[in-house]
């Protein structure tokens, strides 16, 4: 087995690769700040406030995550404000992209009422009525959960669907590391 087999797709297309950012906002309740989605990608699906990091003008993804937070909610948030909780690599999501996404969190609570943006509408949700929205199929099956679990620490996530199921596999920590993990019922496309 050569270096980088065992986490490569043996089915990855060879696709761009992009860089982007999700930022979870809770509030004093407890409650995610998840933008209803206008228009592609993941259009009338529910995400966290994000964007893609502007690579060519050699953004950091933190850089790109207090930009976007900014223009999206209207909130500055200090480096200190933001804990860089995971990092999500999908390959060969809706056989257009490969993905590199870094998730942040902010460490406090914030303010933002609900309100259309360019984007879509911003709306505050509680963590338990995700499962009832329509969201990502990368979003509900994989990121929200290891999210949710390691809220305030790290992991990393390679999540493949390029193939006929998406899988995913655990990365970081390690000693969380194990197996491919299938996705029944669900394709490799990436949304849901």
């Amino acid at each position: 087995m050569t270096l980088g087999t065992r986490y490569h797709s043996p089915m990855a297309p060879p696709l761009p690769h992009r860089l982007a950012v999700l930022c979870y906002l809770f509030d004093d309740r407890g409650r995610l700040l998840l933008l209803h989605r206008r228009k592609p990608p993941n259009q009338n699906l529910y995400s966290p406030v994000g964007g893609k990091v502007e690579v060519e003008a050699g953004e950091s993804p933190t850089a790109c995550a207090r930009r976007e937070i900014q223009e999206e909610t209207g909130l500055s948030l200090a480096v200190a404000d933001l804990h860089l909780t995971g990092i999500v690599s999908e390959c060969g999501y809706e056989g257009e992209c490969h993905w590199l996404m870094f998730l942040y969190e902010a460490m406090r609570p914030v303010v933002v009422a609900p309100t259309q943006i360019v984007e879509g509408r911003l709306e505050w949700h509680e963590p338990e009525a995700l499962k009832g929205l329509p969201m990502p199929q990368t979003d509900r099956h994989v990121i929200w959960p290891l999210f949710d679990r390691y809220r305030g620490r790290f992991f990393a996530v390679h999540i493949d669907c390029a193939g006929s199921v998406m899988r995913w596999r655990l990365e970081q920590p390690a000693s969380d590391c194990g197996p491919w993990i299938n996705v029944e019922g669900e394709g490799g496309t990436g949304n849901g």
